[in-house]
């Protein structure tokens, strides 16, 4: 086990939990992923060997059929599996943020319906914020949600879908008027609604379309797509938590368990491309030495290993602070940030440690190089994260009188 991004205080499930995911990432996601990333492939053994560990239903509570564990467990976990492939750890991801949704805001009668199945992996989740035109300007989603009697007809287009196609339930936000005053503030005009589907692309179910895989720069092997809805109709039951209006606050909610994930794979990320990048220095011969002795690349792999700790220790203190049930907006902004921030740094180090061969697609290091920046926007770009940790100090040090 590695000195860095070591975590104090763990229980023995806990540390058990980690030892499994970390012994199935070396034997089963590390030789395999620049392969099936290279061809863009879904990595379905993975995903089963993960549902076979119990993964899927890792934050899901006991009573619901899951393992019940705490943020910082899942944390920990995804910060293990980004180690082996980012991609790996957005499938899980997007999962869990519906999961963690229905476990706080949805009606008993959701949880006991979607809960059991989702900690078993037969139903997998996605959630939808985005759309092509708002960028991280929430407050201007125009997918409408109009009332029907006993339904909801939903119309417009989502973007950026991570696990579009292979998802079968999708939390999708939408503007709904209904019972909202003309001049509310457009967060209150919001609602969150369960779609189930089929998984695959084309037509899903009357009125919802999947075009197809969005294709990307990095992050490949995952599905990321849009979603068309055209007179999709919705039970009104399948309104997250049973009314109207509650979509913006129960997404946010959601987006703060993202952003702590973001952050774990931004540390599980680095931690890979320190072990590439210090590996190397050790092989690699100039000047009749190993450029590990040359003061030059020591420095580097200070800097990369310090940036590996910090990281984590920032990531570790957010999902911390979710957990005890303290507002945790202002550590998760800051983690998501320092995390995804330092990852580019160590993987742009460890790439210039290989030299020429970390351009070459032989090297695992030319995956990570492509994977590391789309931490920088996933879940709020760095410039939201600023915003937010902006605002949330000037609450905090407000000046008196």
């Amino acid at each position: 086990m590695s000195r860095l991004a070591q975590t104090h205080g763990l229980t023995d499930v806990q540390e058990e939990i980690l030892s499994t995911v970390r012994d199935f990432v070396d034997k089963e996601i590390i030789p395999v992923a620049t392969e099936l990333e290279h061809r863009d492939e879904y990595p379905q053994a993975i995903v089963d060997g993960l549902t076979e560990l119990g993964l899927f239903g890792l934050m899901i509570p006991e009573e619901y059929g899951g393992l019940g564990e705490s943020l910082l467990t899942y944390a920990l976990c995804v910060e293990e599996i980004a180690r082996g492939w980012m991609s790996v750890s957005g499938i899980i991801n997007t999962h869990f943020i519906v999961a963690y949704m229905l476990k706080q805001h949805g009606t008993e009668e959701q949880r006991e319906y979607f809960l059991p199945r989702m900690a078993a992996g037969e139903i997998r989740g996605a959630f939808s914020m985005s759309e092509p035109a708002l960028g991280s300007d929430v407050s201007a989603i125009s997918s409408k949600a109009v009332r029907d009697g006993d339904e909801f007809v939903l119309d417009g287009q989502k973007m950026w879908l991570t696990n579009g196609g292979t998802s079968s339930l999708v939390a999708v936000l939408c503007r709904s008027d209904e019972g909202h005053p003309a001049d509310a503030p457009p967060h209150r005009s919001m609602t969150t609604f369960l779609v189930e589907k089929e998984p695959g692309f084309g037509a899903v179910r009357p009125g919802l379309t999947i075009p197809g895989k969005i294709d990307k720069m990095g992050y490949k092997g995952v599905d990321t797509t849009e979603l068309i809805m055209d007179g999709l109709r919705i039970p009104a039951d399948r309104v997250l938590g049973g009314a109207t209006g509650q979509g913006f606050y129960q997404m946010m909610d959601g987006v703060e368990v993202g952003r702590v994930n973001v952050a774990a794979r931004g540390c599980g990320v680095a931690q890979r491309a320190f072990e590439l990048g210090v590996a190397y220095a050790q092989q690699r011969h100039t000047f009749g030495k190993p450029i590990a002795g040359h003061q030059a690349i020591q420095f580097k792999l200070a800097e990369m290993a310090t940036k590996v700790e910090a990281a984590h220790a920032m990531m570790v203190n957010a999902a911390r602070k979710k957990d005890s049930g303290q507002r945790n907006d202002l550590e998760a902004g800051m983690a998501k940030y320092l995390a995804s921030e330092y990852c580019k740094e160590v993987v742009e180090d460890a790439f210039r440690i290989h030299g020429g061969y970390g351009f070459s697609k032989e090297y695992e290091i030319e995956r990570l190089y492509r994977e590391a920046p789309m931490l920088l926007i996933g879940e709020g770009t760095a410039e939201i994260q600023k915003m937010i940790i902006g605002r949330r100090l000037l609450e905090e040090y407000q000046l008196q009188g």
